[in-house]
This record gives structure tokens, C-alpha cells and sequence, in this order.
């Protein structure tokens, strides 16, 4: 009987370790998507079209390498996976006029 009572302090115990380390890692998850640097510009990096620019279609932004990347619909993240250094190119691109400027 002594064994039992300990057996499930010792889970009670584990079960809030686990809970807890999956609210730090929540927290963790939640400060590293607000730290990633805005998406700069008004159409689809994959794409070239306008964002919301048809209804029936939803924008999917998603964050990669703590850039936040908006697309015109989740069907061109396929694309962005295949090349992303070549779709990030129009991000420098972007940031180099807006430097000139």
C-alpha cells in the first residue's frame, strides 16, 4: 500500500513536468512567430500576384528562417519548398529599393 502512494505522487508529479514543458514550449513557439522580421511585400512571393486579391482564395503566411512569407493561396507553398533561396531573392530585392529610396 505504501508503494501505491507513492507510485502515484511520483505520477502526479511527472504529469505536471510534462504540462508544464509543453506551456514553455507554447510561450517559446508563440515569441519566436511574433520575433520574425514582417512580410514586406503586397503579393505573393511564389506567385507575383496580389494578396487577397480574389476572394474564393485564402492567403497562407507561414514563417521560414524568421522571415514571416505571405502567399496569394497554400497551393503555391509547394513551389516555395522546392527554391526558397530564389523566392527570398525578391525580399532582398525589395529591401534594396526601399534602401535606394
Amino acid at each position: 500500500m505504501k508503494y501505491l502512494s507513492r507510485y502515484k505522487s511520483l505520477m502526479a508529479v511527472a504529469g505536471l513536468v510534462v504540462a508544464l514543458g509543453a506551456l514553455t514550449n507554447s510561450a517559446l513557439a508563440d515569441d519566436k512567430k511574433d520575433a520574425a522580421k514582417p512580410y514586406p511585400l503586397k503579393t505573393c512571393i511564389v506567385s507575383d500576384e496580389k494578396l487577397d486579391a480574389d476572394p474564393a482564395m485564402k492567403s497562407y503566411s507561414f514563417v521560414h528562417e524568421g522571415q514571416e512569407i505571405k502567399l496569394c493561396c497554400k497551393s503555391c507553398l509547394k513551389d516555395f519548398k522546392k527554391e526558397p533561396a530564389k523566392y527570398l531573392k525578391k525580399l532582398d530585392k525589395s529591401a534594396d529599393d526601399k534602401a535606394k529610396k
